[in-house]
């Protein structure tokens, strides 16, 4: 049983996821498409790289992962196809494959090379499809393109420390459905860099002093309702282990969200100091 997954910024009202399916299943009948997400911003690379990176290894290895964002050909921006973690990845190369491969390094990397025998100006059903397509038939990249080494990567991903290691300077890398506010700073980060000391995030003008282990912590004073914790601010580490900035059972329409009430927006600016001594109130769970 094979596998095509496709994560676009197209949107569900245009004609573009249909006509890429219809182009998948005209090649492979029997293959099984899934849709991770049409919702991406519109040419948002980073947003693109973390929700293909926390997706991807629920699928099984084998898998074809076609990647429509900020997709036009140019020489800047090259498509490429590789093989990683046991899944393929067809994409542009714009360095959204970064954050997936700063861990895991790629087998293979090839940049596509038959634009030539394709007319095209929808490069994701005409080029994508078609690469894609002959992966899983079993086809050999270096048939449709040329081995490379390098591919391109997102600074901006990867936070920073000060020189003193006493500080951590990342950003907002994600908002999700629910107002959420991802950074890019994750766990292992956190205690390498804290080793445990007492620490500050500051979010704009929003400081955080304790990180929750899940959302519902915030609420474990049995002797309120949980709706006496509604619009509560907390920090956690999600479940891909990046710092989240949210709202205790947030819902946009009612009480908003971590981005509109803390009013933080992507790429803003997302510190952590730590304090020389070490923390004796608070310890992450693992």
């Amino acid at each position: 049983m094979s596998f095509i997954t496709l994560t676009t910024d197209f949107g569900t009202k245009d004609h573009f996821v249909g006509a890429v399916k219809g182009a998948i299943f005209s090649e492979l009948p029997e293959v099984n498409i899934i849709d991770i997400t049409h919702e991406i911003s519109p040419f948002n690379i980073t947003e693109t790289a973390y929700i293909l990176k926390n997706s991807y290894k629920s699928f099984p290895k084998g898998t074809v992962h076609i990647v429509g964002v900020d997709s036009e050909l140019s020489a800047e921006n090259k498509h490429i196809a590789l093989e990683l973690d046991d899944h393929f990845f067809v994409c542009p190369d714009n360095g959204l494959i970064s954050m997936i491969a700063s861990e895991v390094k790629p087998k293979k990397i090839v940049e596509i090379n038959i634009h030539d025998r394709i007319e095209s100006s929808f490069p994701v059903l005409d080029v994508f499809v078609q690469v894609a397509c002959f992966i899983v038939r079993g086809g050999n990249l270096t048939v449709i393109g040329k081995e490379i080494e390098e591919f391109k990567k997102i600074i901006e991903i990867q936070p920073k420390t000060n020189q003193q290691q006493d500080q951590i300077i990342g950003g907002v890398l994600y908002i999700d459905n629910y107002g959420n506010v991802i950074t890019n700073i994750n766990k292992k980060m956190f205690q390498d860099i804290g080793k445990g000391r007492n620490f500050t995030i500051n979010a704009k003008k929003h400081k955080f002093t304790k990180i929750f282990s899940k959302y519902n912590e915030v609420a474990s004073n049995s002797a309120y309702s949980n709706q006496q914790y509604e619009g509560h601010k907390l920090a956690l580490f999600n479940t891909a282990a990046y710092l989240e900035l949210a709202i205790y059972r947030s819902n946009l329409d009612t009480v908003g969200g971590a981005s509109s009430l803390l009013g933080l927006e992507y790429r803003d600016v997302v510190t952590i100091t730590f304090e020389n001594k070490p923390n004796q109130e608070f310890t992450i769970l693992n």
